[in-house]
């Protein structure tokens, strides 16, 4: 009995859309969430608002400034996310001695097999994924800024020479509010390329009851990663296909406006008490991470909820307040919050 001859040629698979691809990427990161989040809790207890923070700022590309005391685990936080996402972690200890090569990398003389000698850079921590830069003011701002170019343009100059960054790349800074003995606070300029200023608080009392028994019993369960640097890469484009209506966008550039004293329109507060407003970048994050926090929660749109629950640590650290302001007590986070209750809803018209 004779066999008939097959084709040599394999059946050809059309190839996925671009759309297909997208909403693939999509259901994967809504069903993805809850799964985080259990992998998270494994080591992390409370601290929802952070985590969620945390998140949005990664999927929309963006750096955190995390401020909150000693033991709250921000250190524990940003290392159990990069073994979630399956990405590269470096941790920096910035104190008073620390130098811009430390962070960066330098350039050594060593032989070559010639026999002669050539300068070869040397990468430092910098060239990771996620870099915690840990309590980030107490180094001086020489060493600070060694971070600027990283954060903003993702590649490092030794010598006139550039050296791209390992994509993704997330600078996740701590500092600690309480001591401020010795310390540089970061300048303006560079607290405006973070992303989100989050602020990590004491947890409530049951909460804390059960870091203490949960850390006292023994070793904690290992981290499951769930993706990779390329999901991640993959989500950030996502984000930025989110579509955000014209109103939305215009509602978040004037609530940002609205924090900018002695300009028309703005509240009498803000003149009192701001010496100085958010920018334009404060803007454009506003909405980035709307549309990120809205994709998180399993929707295609951006709605005012999403602006409004980001524009505390959107704000924040982009917020200068004046003399009688401390005087008198008042903090930014109740500036901001008040700038929110003043703003002009958008409504739709039919």
């Amino acid at each position: 009995m004779s066999i008939a001859p097959t084709s040599a040629t394999p059946p050809q698979i059309a190839p996925a859309s671009p759309f297909e691809a997208e909403r693939a990427a999509a259901e994967r990161l809504i069903a993805g969430r809850a799964r985080i989040e259990a992998e998270l809790g494994k080591v992390i207890i409370g601290q929802k608002d952070v985590i969620e923070q945390i998140l949005i700022a990664l999927l929309a590309g963006g750096h955190c400034l995390i401020t909150g005391a000693p033991g709250l685990a921000k250190t524990l936080l940003v290392k159990s996310i990069a073994q979630i996402f399956h990405l590269k972690f470096q941790r920096i200890q910035f104190t008073p001695d620390l130098m811009p090569a430390d962070i960066t990398g330098t350039e050594i003389l060593q032989d070559t097999p010639e026999g002669g000698r050539q300068l070869t850079f040397v990468r430092g921590p910098v060239f990771a994924n996620m870099l915690l830069a840990d309590e980030i003011n107490r180094t001086p701002p020489k060493t600070q800024a060694a971070l600027l170019e990283a954060m903003q343009e993702h590649q490092v100059t030794a010598s006139g020479v550039r050296h791209p960054l390992e994509e993704p790349f997330f600078v996740l800074a701590t500092q600690n509010p309480i001591e401020m003995e010795g310390t540089y606070p970061l300048p303006e300029a560079q607290l405006d390329r973070f992303m989100f200023n989050v602020v990590i608080d004491y947890l409530p009392i049951d909460d804390e009851v059960k870091v203490v028994a949960q850390t006292t019993a023994g070793r904690s369960s290992a981290i499951e990663a769930l993706f990779t640097g390329e999901d991640v890469q993959s989500f950030h484009d996502l984000v930025r296909k989110v579509p955000v209506a014209e109103e939305m966008v215009r509602y978040a550039v004037l609530l940002v406006a609205s924090s900018r004293p002695h300009q028309p329109g703005v509240p009498d507060f803000v003149n009192e008490w701001v010496s100085w407003g958010a920018g334009t970048r404060a803007g454009q994050f506003l909405i980035l991470g709307a549309k990120a926090r809205a994709l998180l929660r399993g929707r295609a749109h951006v709605t005012v909820e999403d602006i409004q629950a980001l524009a505390v640590p959107t704000l924040r650290h982009r917020i200068l307040l004046n003399y009688r302001a401390e005087a008198e007590g008042t903090k930014v986070d109740a500036v901001i919050k008040r700038l929110v209750d003043g703003a002009k809803v958008p409504v739709k018209t039919a």
